[in-house]
Parts: C-alpha cells; sequence; structure tokens
C-alpha cells in the first residue's frame, strides 16, 4: 500500500505539533475579557483577508483571533508576500473596534500591535526582541538584526484588522530571505507556539486597554514611550523610501505623538514620515546594517 503524502498529514514534522484550539480558547477567552472567539484553520490564503471579509459582512466582533497553521497568500506591508512552512511560525489576525476613539489616533494600533508582540514574545521566548519602524519585530541572528515577524493593520467594517506573522522555528535553509531570522535561531527558550500566542495575546489586551483608557492618547497611556524605548529605528542613520518614488535621508530621532518616524535632516529641519519604507544605515556604532 502506497503510505499517505507526508505533506498532508499534521503530525509530518514532530518538532512542529499543531495548535490546541481549545486549549488556547480555554487561557484567552473570559467573561469581561478582550478576547471574544478564536478559530484556528489547517490553512488559508491570508487570515486578515478572511477576517477583513468578515468583518466588512458584519460577521466579526471585537475581540475576533483568527489563526492560521499556515498562509499560502500571507501579506506584509506595501503587499510584498509572506510565507513560511505550515506551523513554523504564527499566524494570525485579530479584529478591533476602537468604538469612539477619534479615528486619526487608530494609525497606533499597528504599533501598539508590535510593542505588544516584541514584550510578550522577549518574556516568553527569552529572546530580546526590537521593533524597526513601523511594523517590523527584529531579533539578532550571529550578530546580526534580522526581521522575525510583521505586523500588517487595515480598516475594516467598523473597526481595524490587525495581522501578525512571526517566524518562530525555520532553520536557516527555510528563511525566505538573507534578512530574516525566526525565535529559534535567535536561542529562544521556548519555541512552543501555543505559549507565544498566549503571550502576545495577553500583551496585546494590556496595551489596547490602556490605550482606550486614554481615550486614544499614546503619551498618556505610556504606548509611545514603550514604542520608542524597543525602537531600534531610533538614534540611526536612515533612508525613508517614501510613496510615490522620493526618499529622505537622515537621523530618526523621535516617534511623535501621530505614530510618525521623526527624521533630523542634513539641512536641519525635523521632517515627520507618516508613511515609507525605512532602510537603517548604520548602526548605533556607526557600523552598516
Amino acid at each position: 500500500m502506497t503510505p499517505p503524502d507526508a505533506s498532508h498529514n499534521r503530525w509530518s514534522d514532530l518538532d512542529r505539533p499543531p495548535l490546541n484550539a481549545t486549549a488556547l480558547r480555554r487561557g484567552l477567552l473570559r467573561p469581561e475579557a478582550l478576547w471574544a472567539s478564536l478559530e484556528v484553520v489547517e490553512s488559508t490564503g491570508s487570515t486578515n483577508t478572511d477576517l477583513a471579509e468578515r468583518a466588512r459582512a458584519g460577521a466579526a466582533a471585537e475581540g475576533t483571533v483568527l489563526v492560521a497553521e499556515e498562509q499560502t497568500a500571507g501579506r506584509g506591508r506595501l503587499e510584498r508576500s509572506w510565507t513560511a512552512p505550515p506551523r513554523s511560525g504564527l499566524f494570525f489576525s485579530v479584529y478591533l473596534e476602537p468604538g469612539d476613539i477619534p479615528v486619526e489616533r487608530w494609525g497606533w494600533v499597528p504599533l501598539l500591535a508590535g510593542v505588544a508582540a516584541a514584550t510578550g514574545l522577549a518574556k516568553s521566548a527569552g529572546v530580546d526582541m526590537s521593533l524597526k519602524w513601523p511594523n517590523d519585530l527584529l531579533v539578532t541572528v550571529e550578530g546580526e538584526e534580522r526581521k522575525t515577524g510583521g505586523i500588517l493593520g487595515e480598516f475594516a467594517g467598523d473597526g481595524i484588522v490587525v495581522g501578525l506573522g512571526i517566524n518562530v522555528s525555520l532553520r536557516s535553509g527555510e528563511l525566505p530571505a538573507p534578512t530574516a531570522g525566526s525565535l529559534a535561531l535567535a536561542g529562544a527558550v521556548s519555541t512552543d507556539r501555543e505559549t507565544l500566542l498566549r503571550a502576545v495575546l495577553r500583551s496585546m489586551e494590556h496595551w489596547y486597554g490602556a490605550w482606550k483608557a486614554a481615550d486614544g492618547d499614546a503619551a498618556a497611556s505610556g504606548l509611545q514611550a514603550a514604542y520608542a524605548a524597543g525602537c531600534a529605528t531610533l538614534d540611526r542613520a536612515v533612508r525613508a523610501e517614501l510613496p510615490g518614488g522620493a526618499s529622505l535621508v537622515g537621523e530618526a530621532v523621535a516617534i511623535d505623538g501621530d505614530g510618525r518616524l521623526v527624521l533630523s535632516t542634513e539641512d536641519g529641519l525635523q521632517q515627520p514620515v507618516s508613511a515609507g519604507d525605512i532602510v537603517h544605515l548604520r548602526g548605533a556604532a556607526g557600523g552598516l546594517t
């Protein structure tokens, strides 16, 4: 008899067991908690796309969490693709409805997710994490900064869908690019995805609650200071590749109250950047990165 195709066996890679949705719900779904429902699917194109469609159809409540063991059409910022082997990472989206908070402050939600992910993973995986503005998660692998995660936010329905993709157990030969990394390659003390996911979602619940309690004021909630403290982009020379093809070079000196990156340019101007791709030109010690 022909053995079953290992690619269709959910236990084909014993180092990467499937998530236990029942255990995750037991640990995260509580009365008065933010998280209202949690679903784990075997495979989908993009959890962000799926959840955004539900939100637009009025079929998603605030606190909905959608997790995929595999994404076949994962999306990052600027429509970049995000691919990884099944069960090698955390691929999930959440739906939030900030309600009466002024919509101009909603841009802080993806940055909030970055702070939550970085702090949650640092505690649960035992790995130093940092943030590259606006929404990349960085770890150090063999002395080099590597991207191990990304965050994408998009308006949908009456709220915002925030998706996270985090490389957990990817091995060197599985990395999609030389600049990529994973928690395992960074020396994580734990790569148990259920532990990591619970830590990130609990951290996000904490920061979202604080931000909402402050009416979306990032300074009053402590979010602005927390993001700046964990941001590897600050105090470095960077190039901002702006929408439309223009670019701006300067030293990243601050994250302002609107979540924008402030660059000090050679002509002495303080220029805020609200959108764009950031390239780190040198580290704090002057080395190229």
